[in-house]
């Protein structure tokens, strides 16, 4: 099988902010990763143009990519702050929580009277009817 190599030249114009930072990045390459220029070149290149083609097709990729990263975020500040929270026993904390959504007492004294007062004016109100 023969080997099919093609040879092209790249310059950089160190005087473009794009082209100066493509050389730094060339230069400060993971050199165990990126052996060789070419090697980082033909990954760039390809990584670009497949994400050009996921995007064309997908125009809402990028925009689910940053909220899925978004939501990582979230959940890896809730779990360190859950790590760094002292244990808590589930059933008092559920407990709390539904202290908190309860309604007073008095509230439901009150509700209940007046739903024995509807419950007898509707009783009323049909004993009347004969």
């Amino acid at each position: 099988m023969s080997k099919r190599i093609v040879s092209t030249n790249i310059r950089f114009n160190l005087e473009k902010g794009a082209d100066r930072a493509a050389w730094e990045h060339l230069q400060q390459r993971d050199k165990r990763q990126y052996r060789s220029y070419s090697k980082a070149v033909i990954a760039a290149v390809n990584d670009y143009f497949e994400r050009r083609g996921r995007l064309d097709a997908d125009p809402y990729l990028e925009t689910r990519e940053k909220e899925d990263a978004f939501l990582l975020r979230v959940l890896e500040t809730v779990r360190a702050g859950l790590n760094q929270s002292p244990p808590v026993n589930a059933a008092d904390t559920l407990f709390r929580l539904l202290q908190g959504i309860q309604p007073q007492p008095m509230q439901v004294e009150e509700a209940l009277q007046e739903d024995q007062q509807e419950a007898d004016e509707a009783a009323l109100d049909f004993v009347d009817s004969f």
